[in-house]
């Protein structure tokens, strides 16, 4: 029998305690580490690891103890403590995004080819039964040519969210559409391919006291394959999150991938072909007052395992994560305002 992946977790919040539970099921989790000690030592007391306070000290202190470090801080950390932690001898699992510009992120993937070690993005929305289904029928060619492509992003994101947080705030978060929709644009990058010209226009109406970029966004874009789109995204949703879909028009077939989160297949209707036997996803993160994402990183963190011990192949490479933020970045650059 292998031994367990040994991990580190880098960042003690939310989504901190998403990734422990998976490292618990998948591996060992071995150290914690937070800025906030009352944070990083709750975690070590829960499961029963070494905390520490700044990187530094726990890559000094864990060198060969640990096989993979977990970066969960904010956005613009991941990064900096991605290639720290790459130069030090250690594989990374990077939440997203990557990071905030695509120089960063291709000093990343840099750093990891010239330390010989292997840097995950999480991509975890490919993993929706649903998307999962329709990336097949793209590839076997049963919608033939894409004509368009319209990408909905409807959530709430109030005061409270932002409320004495990192989000929101320009140079940690960095904007709307890195820590809220960069899995939406990782499924248009997936599924219909690179994007060659973007126009957008962003603007922020009820969040201009609280946050430091846009609140709302509609983007006009043209992929490399010629298929035209759309992007309309809020965090303006009255009260509650209404939907985040993506609905694709081709030359065989129309198809909406729905629901709140890219959960549910809503609409099929493709030439001598369809969709069915879906399995029902995971639910998705839930963090009391709002709801984020479908929780795939169980499957994030399998697929690690086995690339890891069984050299597998690894499901979402660090380009995919770059791509991400290179069209981020065209959209932002492109738009009519700049927060």
């Amino acid at each position: 029998m292998k031994e367990k992946v040994k991990f580190a977790l880098v960042g003690c919040g939310r989504i901190g305690t998403r990734h422990a539970e998976h490292i618990k099921n998948f591996g060992k989790l071995v150290a914690v580490c937070d800025i906030d000690k009352t944070k990083a030592d709750t975690f070590a007391l829960e499961y029963g690891c070494n905390s520490y306070y700044d990187l530094e000290s726990l890559i000094n202190s864990e060198k060969g103890n640990v096989d993979v470090i977990s970066i969960c801080t904010p956005n613009s950390f991941h990064a900096p403590q991605s290639i720290f932690s790459l130069k030090s001898g250690f594989n990374v699992l990077c939440e997203k995004p990557m990071g905030l510009n695509v120089r960063e992120c291709g000093e990343m993937i840099k750093t990891a080819e010239s330390s010989n070690k292997r840097l995950f993005a999480i991509k975890q929305n490919r993993f929706n039964p649903p998307v999962e289904a329709v990336k097949e029928a793209i590839e076997n060619g049963h919608l033939g040519q894409i004509y368009s492509v319209q990408l909905s992003c409807f959530w709430n994101r109030n005061e409270d969210y932002y409320h004495n947080s990192w989000k929101g705030t320009k140079d940690l978060d960095g904007g709307t559409l890195f820590t809220q929709f960069s899995h939406f644009i990782d499924l248009l990058y997936w599924l219909i391919g690179d994007i060659k010209d973007v126009n957008s226009y962003i603007a922020n109406f009820a969040h201009k006291d609280i946050i430091e970029f846009e609140d709302t966004g509609v983007v006009i874009i043209k992929f490399d394959s010629g298929a035209i789109g759309t992007i309309n995204y809020t965090v303006n949703s009255f009260e509650k999150n209404m939907e985040g879909s993506l609905t694709i028009f081709a030359e065989n077939g129309t198809v909406k991938i729905g629901g709140q989160y890219l959960n549910e297949l809503e609409y099929q209707n493709i030439k001598n072909y369809k969709i069915e036997n879906l399995q029902e996803g995971n639910k998705p993160n839930n963090y009391g007052n709002y709801q984020g994402s479908m929780s795939n990183h169980d499957k994030v963190y399998a697929n690690l395992i086995e690339v890891l011990q069984n050299n597998a192949s690894i499901t979402t490479n660090a380009y995919e994560g770059l791509k991400t933020v290179e069209i981020i970045e065209k959209i932002y650059n492109n738009s009519d305002q700049k927060f």
